[in-house]
């Protein structure tokens, strides 16, 4: 393996673009052994090109347990110190009120996005808890890390984001009880809540819509990078006393 010592092996959902690949990239060049995983098999593919020989790319739906299974069991197995790091990423984010002008808000639009967001960020935790187990102790007597992505939203959703609110809210309140089961097995488990951050999601706001959102950054006046979330997620990864803990990334914003 080329560059730093290796660390052991990560995983990444929604590793393809945006936060995900931010959090690809630092992995990388942390030392991990990082395997992408992606629906989007063209994007997961160039990330995967352009990351170098420690960066490898699985096709997968998080909502799917069983790809997420096989995917968590490839990156455990790229690494002889096994799977250290899972960072869920994958997300989506439709816009829908609960009555609007085509009627009451859509089951199947609330039931998809609950399914990506906080049932595949589950099932990374789920089978990614299980592989690190099964880790020896590292120098500090740690066998891995999970990081889930929940939003601000999850504490202040605004209008028309009644299911991707309720699926980060769900995120956050599965953090505390994850890291709580986990805590015999010396496996910690963190989200980070970003705020508003230049984002494929956010690219895919009406114009109007995100120059509203820019008007309500505090400081800095900007959107978020997504090389800021890899920032945090290194501090997490690298910070053995954060665990159990949900932490905004939001320049002071409140919607």
């Amino acid at each position: 393996m080329t560059g730093p010592r290796s660390r052991g092996a990560a995983i990444v959902t929604g590793g393809a673009s945006g936060l995900g690949a931010a959090a690809v990239r630092m992995l990388a060049e942390a030392g991990f052994q990082v395997l992408i995983v992606d629906r989007d098999v063209e994007m997961g593919q160039r990330a995967s090109a352009l990351g170098g020989q420690n960066v490898e790319f699985f096709a997968a739906d998080v909502t799917d347990s069983e790809a997420v299974d096989a995917a968590v069991s490839a990156a455990g197995a790229s690494s002889a110190h096994g799977l250290r790091v899972s960072v869920a990423c994958a997300g989506i984010g439709p816009i829908e009120r609960l009555v609007g002008r085509r009627g009451a808000h859509r089951t199947s639009t609330f039931r998809a996005v609950v399914e990506v967001n906080l049932v595949g960020t589950f099932n990374l935790l789920r089978a990614a808890s299980v592989s690190m187990v099964e880790n020896q102790p590292d120098d500090f007597g740690e066998r891995g890390v999970h990081v889930s992505t929940a939003s601000i939203a999850a504490f202040e959703g605004r209008l028309g984001h009644v299911a991707y609110a309720a699926s980060k809210a769900g995120v956050v309140g599965m953090t505390l009880p994850a890291a709580r089961d986990l805590a015999e097995h010396a496996i910690r488990v963190c989200t980070v809540a970003p705020g508003l951050f230049r984002t494929p999601l956010m690219d895919g706001l009406p114009e109007q819509a995100s120059a509203q959102l820019l008007e309500e950054a505090v400081f800095p006046h900007r959107l978020g990078q997504a090389d800021e979330f890899a920032d945090l997620v290194k501090t997490i990864v690298h910070n053995h006393m954060l665990n159990g803990e949900t932490i905004r990334l939001d320049g002071a914003v409140r919607l």
